[in-house]
């Protein structure tokens, strides 16, 4: 019970960094898609590219909070903060970068842990099995 309410807890802390981030880009769409378009961008792809952020930060943080398809959620949160932090934040002495790379390696964990800690859904009998020897 408790492993179950930290990694609820875990999954919906690690989620409200990115979920934070929506409001912002939904209400200043036009300038968020300048301060995209002044690393060179070309607006009309700067346009989609914001587009696709929002929806990657929305679904990924969805999977991510609901617990189900975690692994999914994370790669989504990773497939967005990967390129986001090569744009903006590639200068060492800026401390998005920390941030990211630091989400970047809790997205990660949570792609790589083990399987039954990645879902609610009900143990299959072979991991039931490894559950208990491991254990």
């Amino acid at each position: 019970m408790t492993t179950e309410l930290f990694d609820r807890v875990g999954r919906i802390a690690l989620a409200a960094m990115f979920i934070r981030a929506v409001p912002g880009k939904l209400l200043d769409f036009d300038g968020t898609v300048a301060s995209i378009a002044s690393k060179g961008i070309a607006v009309p792809f700067a346009s989609a590219l914001l587009a696709a952020a929002i929806t990657l930060l929305i679904v990924g943080s969805s999977l991510l909070i609901a617990g189900r398809d975690t692994r999914i959620g994370a790669a989504l949160l990773l497939v967005f903060l990967l390129p986001t932090t090569l744009i903006f934040h590639g200068s060492v002495q800026d401390p998005g970068l920390v941030r990211n790379v630091t989400l970047m390696g809790a997205l990660l964990l949570a792609i790589t842990r083990p399987e039954a800690l990645c879902s609610h859904r009900p143990l299959s009998r072979r991991a039931r099995r490894f559950t208990r020897w491991w254990t």
